[in-house]
């Protein structure tokens, strides 16, 4: 009877000295895997501050094997982060605008917004203040203001904040909520701070065009943001590629015979040409 219980308390002892050995494994396994993370972590951070690393520097940095680090940048390549070089890994500056939708509308017609960009600069040669909405055609037009130009902006796009970052300009934000898709500030802080401010020219874009129903936009919270600028103008430039005549959408912005200028890239039809001309609104092509 005694040796059975011998067996028996050997077997316990067997069975719990092999689940804490499972136990430790899992536990290491987890530990490994937590550490390959924060490791992913810190490469893809100090790529992106770099713009390029080593695969030896990487190793140095993380105290791993430079196979280690090979390994973790074929993920991080696979992901769409880095490029793969010789010796190392460049940071892909596409990564960082993946999923934002303000970034897929920029490349929609770029040339043709880069076209009315050169147009609007133009038309704001000898303008000091200027409100402007947070459209990917508005931002184009900014960034190629001369630096030598004095002029304030004011407004809620983000990005403009991101380009012009370097130039002379007194920039005002509206402030607000931020919304990270758009890369623009709405809400009422906004719509009230537009308020203290009077300008000479407000710049907004659009997302159809109609001479029954006007400006039209599609998000009324961002709708909301340009009516109140457009009050605050003495006059109004619109700007809009060739693809938003004739277009209808969700919200009225503005009357057409509110707009002082029209810009777009090319000749509309006779019909626009027309009407810009009994309204006395000047058509920019």
């Amino acid at each position: 009877m005694l040796s059975q219980d011998k067996s028996l308390a050997k077997i316990d002892t067997e069975e719990l000295l092999l689940k804490e050995d499972i136990t430790n494994t899992v536990s290491r396994e987890r530990e490994e895997s937590m550490a390959g993370k924060e490791r992913l972590m810190l490469i893809r951070q100090t790529v992106q501050t770099a713009k390029k690393m080593s695969v030896g520097e990487l190793s140095r940095m993380c105290r791993v094997t430079e196979e280690t680090i090979r390994r973790d940048l074929d993920k991080l390549e696979a992901e769409g982060t880095v490029t793969r070089v010789h010796g190392g890994a460049i940071w892909n500056e596409g990564a960082q605008k993946e999923g934002i939708h303000f970034y897929r509308r920029l490349n929609r017609h770029l040339r043709e917004k880069q076209e009315i960009a050169r147009k609007t600069a133009e038309l704001l040669e000898g303008k000091s203040t200027v409100i402007a909405d947070s459209s990917t055609t508005v931002a184009e037009a900014l960034k190629i203001i001369p630096d030598t130009q004095e002029i304030t902006i004011v407004t809620n796009s983000t990005e403009v904040f991101r380009e012009l970052q370097q130039s002379s300009f007194n920039i005002i934000s509206t402030g607000g909520e931020f919304n990270k898709k758009a890369l623009s500030l709405q809400g009422q802080l906004a719509k009230t701070n537009i308020g203290k401010y009077n300008v000479d020219l407000a710049l907004i874009s659009c997302k159809g065009l109609s001479i029954e129903k006007g400006v039209l936009d599609s998000n009324e919270s961002e709708a909301e943001i340009k009516k109140a600028m457009l009050l605050q103008a003495q006059e109004v430039a619109l700007l809009a590629d060739y693809s938003k005549f004739n277009q209808s959408a969700f919200v009225q912005l503005i009357e057409l015979e509110k707009v002082n200028y029209l810009i777009t890239d090319r000749k509309p039809d006779d019909e626009w040409v027309e009407y810009c001309r009994e309204k006395s609104i000047q058509l920019i092509y």
